[in-house]
């Protein structure tokens, strides 16, 4: 489909994060049970939650610009998520390296969102489009503030790694 006007560049932009969203909360959820620390399982069960939000605030977004909410496949999205399943079993046989590579995917998926919202806000403002540049400016502060939980969580996961090669 040919993109020829601003608003059907958002529009475009919206549903590609609208399915990027709901592929990364298919992902989250079958990585919950895999997860072995009580730190990756809250993490990704708040993710879980502010994600559904997120979703439900796109749709927001969709019917302020008077458009029904509709996945565009997202790319970027299916990549992630497939990198993330090939390391998930290639590490499956030790639970340190699998919370490690919850960790890496969930990182991957923050600034991937992060990138995303930053582009649809600029967007937003530019047209005018102050409603909507607020929603999306809430999706993206979860998205940072997540991204930084899971920077702050990583050190300990790897240390905890490192522990465990040293006394094997």
């Amino acid at each position: 489909m040919a993109i020829n006007t601003l608003e059907e560049k958002m529009v475009h932009g919206l549903g590609d994060i609208y399915d990027a969203e709901h592929q990364f909360l298919e992902m989250m959820q079958e990585a919950l049970p895999q997860a072995n620390s009580d730190t990756v399982k809250m993490l990704l069960q708040q993710h879980i939650t502010e994600t559904e939000q997120q979703i439900s605030t796109l749709e927001d977004v969709f019917d302020l610009l008077g458009q029904k909410a509709e996945r565009v496949k997202c790319q970027g999205a299916s990549g992630i998520v497939s990198e993330n399943q090939k390391t998930m079993k290639e590490v499956s046989k030790n639970p340190v390296l699998v919370d490690i590579a919850i960790a890496g995917g969930s990182s991957k998926v923050e600034h991937y969102e992060i990138a995303s919202y930053r582009s649809l806000i600029t967007g937003a403002q530019q047209m005018g489009q102050n409603q909507i540049a607020q929603l999306l400016q809430q999706n993206l502060q979860q998205e940072e503030q997540t991204a930084q939980k899971i920077e702050q969580s990583t050190p300990t996961l790897f240390q905890k790694a490192m522990s465990q090669a040293r006394s094997a």
